[in-house]
């Protein structure tokens, strides 16, 4: 078993406020014995504007946020999965969402940039959003090996596309750690459905950490943090509140359902699906 940790905030437009209340409950969260600890998606800042997350972003390996990730890391000796911090692009009216990783030395051992950006009008509100403009997407999926099992890593609005689960699933992924932002309606209507149905059909557990209450500039999110397991059981989960969860993840389970009910081996996408039709 190992004791892993979701953190959930409400973050606001200042930054070092921010830190501050990570800081606090990430040493919470090791308090509890966790081992691996993920933080949720913009966790240093929700600002009041899109385009202000430019106004901290920071060259891949060097500026303040991340200097906080790997210090905590390493003060804590724990493995993080710090949320996403904006990088900088090409381009200087765009960034990039980056989840990096950190292992117990503060060491950073992997960067997913997410890859799928929340460009969407919510059905029956006023809520919009569009990250293509101030986000470059990115192009690749990411696992790694960890003392607790192969990790895949996922953002947010990634959590409703099958197929980049299927792609950590064919890396070997035995958990998938994602930071996330979901809005309160989305959240209500969707969150448990998918984080249970990416762990059902790929048979693995999904560690979620998001952003969760009511922020400074009017957002409301779903929060809800939660650990799913291979079989679709919510192991632990937060309500709407910042808090932290800290629960078992055992990815011996992982190999025993997979064994047991070999769903994954039973694909054939290799297969031709012969499509016939008929007139009138």
């Amino acid at each position: 078993m190992t004791n892993v940790a979701a953190i959930q905030m409400a973050s606001g437009p200042q930054p070092q406020s921010n830190l501050l209340e990570a800081k606090r409950l990430l040493k919470e969260a090791a308090g509890k014995g966790a081992q691996l600890a993920v933080l949720p998606e913009n966790f240093a800042m929700m600002g009041m504007q899109d385009e202000d997350v430019l106004k901290i972003a920071e060259e891949p390996g060097a500026g303040p946020l991340q200097a906080f990730l790997a210090e905590q890391a390493r003060r804590l000796g724990l493995w993080l999965v710090g949320g996403t911090v904006p990088l900088r692009s090409g381009r200087s009216d765009r960034a990039i969402s980056a989840c990096l990783v950190f292992n117990d030395q503060g060491q950073r051992v992997a960067r997913y940039d997410k890859i799928h950006l929340f460009d969407v009008r919510i059905p029956d509100g006023d809520e919009h959003y569009a990250e293509s403009r101030i986000y470059e997407p990115g192009d690749h999926i990411v696992t790694l090996d960890t003392p607790f099992g192969r990790m895949g890593l996922a953002v947010c609005y990634d959590l409703r596309f099958p197929e980049l689960f299927r792609g950590l699933l064919d890396q070997g992924a035995e958990f998938v750690a994602m930071p996330a932002a979901f809005t309160a309606q989305t959240g209500q209507a969707h969150w448990d459905i998918l984080l249970r149905a990416r762990a059902i059909e790929n048979q693995l557990f999904m560690l979620a950490a998001a952003q969760g209450g009511f922020h400074v500039n009017g957002r409301e999110t779903y929060g809800h943090s939660a650990l799913v397991d291979p079989w679709g059981r919510v192991v632990a989960q937060l309500g709407r509140n910042p808090g932290v969860l800290v629960a078992d993840l055992s990815c011996d389970c992982v190999g025993r359902i997979r064994t047991l009910f070999p769903a994954v081996h039973h694909r054939r996408l290799s297969c031709e699906v012969q499509v016939s039709t008929t007139g009138t």
